[in-house]
């Protein structure tokens, strides 16, 4: 076993052993609240708000794999190609639009929840995915794609055997950073009453109990680093020609 599968190991370990156990970790955490304050998050099951993030991050990196994924192949086909700076232009800028600014503009019309935090996050997690499908439809070698055209395959099946093959390490690569970037932006939907991590930060904030904070924050930061190393794993799986 390597040294780097057995760190992964010890941080799943360490992980589901807070999850499900974490009066166990009271002692380390009680150095860091005062006054007497709880040093474990006791407002709420930690497990169930873990799955309640992690769900919200992956529905919204499903929708925006499947948009992101379906734009870019558009703007690289020849009906599409004008609407390429249009579509990039949009989509860069709800990059760089405030995920906070998201949420205000969204509770007004669909109200408290799990979904102005979905719509935030997949309208922040596309550019990634976007960007990367384009790089890696457009890094096709010619030679290859005038050979599909040779054996007289149509556009259509051109483009699912021969061209998203080629382009799906690339396509994965977005996808991944997508994730990572989510799972720690997820925690502002604690601002409009979702479920998830950010309870337990906000939690924190809000009664000066530094404990909290960290409990959310290093769960999230671990999810985070598994989650990458689970989608490397899944890249390898699918793209044989990928390494670690």
């Amino acid at each position: 076993m390597s040294a780097g599968t057995a760190l992964r190991l010890l941080l799943v370990g360490l992980l589901a052993a807070f999850l499900l156990a974490p009066d166990w970790f009271a002692p380390f955490f009680a150095r860091f609240n005062e006054f007497g304050a709880p040093p474990i998050y006791d407002q709420g099951n930690l497990l169930q708000l873990t799955l309640a993030h992690i769900a919200t991050v992956i529905v919204a990196a499903v929708a925006s794999t499947l948009v992101a994924v379906s734009i870019g192949v558009f703007v690289t086909r020849p009906a599409g190609a004008r609407f390429l700076p249009l579509s990039r232009t949009m989509i860069h800028f709800g990059q760089t639009f405030p995920p906070v600014a998201v949420l205000a503009i969204t509770v007004p019309l669909v109200g408290f929840g799990q979904v102005p935090t979905l719509i935030a996050l997949f309208v922040y997690g596309m550019l990634p995915i976007f960007e990367n499908t384009i790089a890696g439809l457009e890094s096709c070698p010619p030679a290859v794609l005038e050979a599909a055209d040779g054996m007289g395959m149509s556009g259509a099946q051109r483009l699912r055997e021969v061209e998203l093959p080629l382009a799906l390490p690339l396509i994965l690569e977005g996808v991944r950073l997508s994730l990572v970037i989510n799972i720690g932006t997820a925690t502002i939907g604690s601002t409009v009453a979702a479920k998830g991590l950010g309870e337990v930060i906000i939690a924190g904030l809000l009664s000066n109990n530094t404990a909290f904070v960290l409990q959310g924050g290093l769960v999230t930061g671990l999810m985070a680093v598994l989650l990458y190393d689970a989608m490397r794993l899944l890249e390898r799986r699918l793209v044989p020609s990928v390494r670690a």
